[in-house]
């Protein structure tokens, strides 16, 4: 396979979590990160580091709007819920170094 289209690739397959993350509302950003360490701010901050690797100018809340498909502020406020006291245990534990 030739650079580009494993870029092409590489960048379907991003955009695909991305569209589907959005979709996925239901899904805490505590949940992935407790089992799959990342989550949406993960994923935003490495689009923004991207870009700053780059050379191009992308602010960090420009990078959340990418991810969320929205403002940062608006998903938190539409669809983030309080972590249950389970879900900040799991965090604690799976975050020890």
């Amino acid at each position: 396979m030739d650079d580009q289209t494993r870029v092409e690739l590489e960048a379907a397959a991003f955009r695909r979590l991305r569209d589907h993350l959005q979709t996925r509302t239901d899904v805490q950003n505590i949940d992935l990160m407790n089992l799959g360490g990342f989550c949406r701010n993960c994923l935003s901050r490495w689009y923004h580091e991207a870009a700053e690797e780059r050379g191009l100018a992308l602010d960090r809340e420009a990078a959340r709007e990418a991810v969320y498909g929205m403002p940062y502020a608006a998903w938190k406020e539409k669809y983030q819920r309080e972590a249950t006291p389970d879900q900040q245990a799991a965090f604690r534990e799976s975050h020890k170094h």
